[in-house]
Order: structure tokens, then sequence, then C-alpha cells
């Protein structure tokens, strides 16, 4: 009896250790599995992008959290697909705000133009164009229709993409002295940009052509100089950084946030209709494109664009008074000077994203494949060069 009991407790002690061996290589186990799981939110493990900017990759790859999984150099047919769809979302939300706004501003046009020929009967259609041009229709139409075209448009786009509005101001470590800096460096930008799109404003008129599209009367009346005012350096600035920064930066971000900058950059200078304003819209794009990522909000960049805007408006208000003029451009100077010191420091502390060569085969590789992308950028290419063409000095 007593060796039964023997036995018995021997058995016991040996149970009681195989159980207590198989928890350890349970625990053992999923302590491998975890640190082996890519991360979704750093799937390529990069170090030089802004982690809180990312999304979850699994909505791309869902099977990127299975245990040793590592996303493949080369994208499967699956993984393009997916991203491509992202691209032909972009593309065509862009496509979308390009021809809604001229859509809209054509009908606009026509209806005040017959709206005041009812009231004005015999008088000519150019006087009536004239009387748009000059006063503050013509500003009206452009505000209420890129009010329209930017918000909206933008909406639709980051519903079509399943992006919450929200997370675009979710800004992380943005402080005052953040902002000075960044908009003493914008202007930095600016005024580089401004003369490179001078050089390239020479360039063409000594072939004949103009990149001017405005008339020089336009919105000259005192209500029409207000309401191109409150356009210029308020809503212009918020919607068109909502558009550009927001949805369609967000957008094409989902696998490359160097491309996502330069991709939104790009449209942002199309957007603008002429030669010298893409050069200068596109670098002034890329910055900040930057500065949003890095404290992942719009405000930013909105801050910024309200800046520039501002010093835009208020030098051509002065334009035609020397003394004024004078005294600006020597400010200008001093604050590009230290605009340019702010661009060396802000760079030296945040460099752009990087690509990896996994990246890479993400970006431009899969989006020169975006029939979204593809007819977007050509179409308004197509466009900025018929201006050109059209509007011979």
């Amino acid at each position: 009896m007593n060796e039964t009991q023997g036995y018995s407790a021997e058995y016991a002690a040996l149970s009681h250790e195989i159980y207590n061996l198989t928890k350890q290589l349970e625990a053992k186990e999923r302590e491998y599995r975890e640190s082996t799981k890519t991360d979704s939110y750093d799937p390529f493990d990069n170090p030089t992008e802004f982690r809180w900017y990312r999304d979850d990759y699994s909505e791309i790859l869902p099977w990127i959290t299975m245990p040793e999984f590592s996303v493949p150099f080369e994208p499967a047919k699956v993984e393009k697909n997916t991203i491509r769809k992202f691209y032909n979302i972009g593309g065509f939300t862009a496509l979308f705000q390009f021809l809604g706004s001229n859509v809209l501003a054509t009908l606009l046009i026509l209806l005040m133009t017959a709206i005041l020929s009812g009231m004005n009967t015999g008088v000519s259609s150019g006087a009536i164009s004239h009387y748009m041009t000059k006063g503050a229709i013509f500003v009206a139409i452009n505000m209420l229709t890129f009010l329209a075209a930017n918000v909206g448009f933008g909406f639709i786009g980051m519903k079509w993409a399943k992006i919450k509005p929200s997370s675009l101001i979710k800004t992380r470590d943005y402080h005052f002295a953040d902002a000075v800096m960044h908009c003493l460096a914008g202007l930095f930008i600016w005024v580089t940009a401004a003369y490179i799109s001078s050089g390239i404003e020479d360039i063409v008129s000594q072939y004949g052509f103009t990149t001017e599209v405005m008339d020089s009367d336009y919105g000259k009346t005192g209500l029409g100089f207000a309401i191109m005012t409150i356009y210029t350096c308020l809503i212009a600035p918020i919607t068109e950084e909502f558009f550009f920064r927001g949805a369609l930066m967000k957008i094409f971000s989902k696998s490359n946030q160097r491309f996502g900058i330069v991709a939104s950059a790009v449209f942002f200078g199309l957007a603008h209709g002429n030669l010298p304003q893409f050069m200068l819209a596109f670098l002034i794009g890329v910055f900040m494109g930057h500065i949003d990522m890095k404290h992942n909000s719009i405000v930013p960049s909105v801050v910024v664009h309200i800046f520039i805007n501002t010093m835009v408006s208020v030098i051509s208000a002065f334009n035609e008074n020397e003394v004024v003029m004078g005294m600006l451009s020597l400010l200008i100077i001093a604050f590009g000077i230290i605009g340019f010191v702010m661009l060396l420091m802000f760079r030296k502390g945040c460099k752009l994203p990087v690509s990896t060569p996994a990246q890479s085969r993400r970006g431009i590789a899969i989006a020169k494949t975006s029939v979204g992308m593809i007819i977007a950028f050509s179409a308004q290419l197509i466009y900025l060069v018929l201006l050109i063409l059209t509007t011979k000095e």
C-alpha cells in the first residue's frame, strides 16, 4: 500500500513538472510569435517615415499579422491591385475636382450672364463680361466654385478610401515656435520659387506666349477686392490644404509616404493652371506635405498657406507704391534670410521620408499603371499646355 502511494506521489509530481514545462514552452512560443510578427503600422521597417501618420497596412495586406510573415520585396498581384485601388481613388478624386470646378464655374458664369442680359436688354455680351470681370461677380464665382469643389470632392475621396476626416487634425507636437519656423522657412521657399517662376515666364514670353491667365481688371471694385482677400487669405488656404494635403496625400501615402508628399504636390501645382505657378506650388507643396506628416495634421500647412497668401496679398495691394514696395522688399529679404536658416534647422532635425527599395516598388512603379492617376495627370497637364498655347501675347 505504501509502495502504491509512493508511485502515485511520483506520478503527480512528474505530471506537475510536465504541466509547468508545457506552460513555459507555450509562453516562449507566444513571445517568439510576437517578436517575429510584422508590425502592421511599420511593415517596411522604415525609420525615416512618421509612424503616427501611417495607416494599418493590414487593410492592404490582411495576412501581415500572421507569425513570421514579412512583406515581400516585390508586391504580389493582390497587394498591387489593392495599392492601385487607392491610387485610382486619389487620381479620380483629383480629376473630379478639376472637372467639377471647371464645369461649376462655367455654369455659374452662364447663369449670371443670362440674368444680367435679361435685366439689361440691349447691352452687349462684351460689356456684361467686362462688368462681371471687373466687379465682384467673377471673384465670388471663383470663391464658391473652389470652396465647393475642394471640400465636396475632398470628403468624397476620403469616404471612398475609408479615411476619417478627423484623422487630418490629430495634431502632434505642434507649438507656436514650430509655426514661426515653418512660416519663415515657407517664405524662403516661396521667394526662391518665385524667382524660378519668373525665369520660366521670361523663357516662355520669348516665344510669344504668356502664362498670365488672369485679367488685369479682375476684381478691382471694393467688394471684389474684399471677396478676393477673404478667399485668398482664408478660404483658399483652408480648403486647398484640406483637399491636397488632407485627402490626396493621405490616400497616396498608404504604402509610401515620400510618394504621397510628391504626388499631392504635383496635383497641387497642376491645379494652379499655369507653368510658373506650377513650379512655385509644387515646391511649397512638398514642404507643406512634409510638415503636415511631421505633425500628423493639416493645421501646420494651413498656417503657412495663410501666411504666404497674406504676404502676397499685401504686396499686390501696394504694388504701385514704390516707397512701400521698397520697404516690403527689404522686409521680405530679411525674413527670407531668416527663413533660409530656419529651413536648414528644420531639415537637419527632420528630413523627408526616404523610401525603402520595397516601398519604391509600391510607389511610382504602381502609380504609372493606375488609370485614375494617368487620366487626372494627363488632363490637367494638357489643360495647362493649352492655356499657354491659347494665350499668345
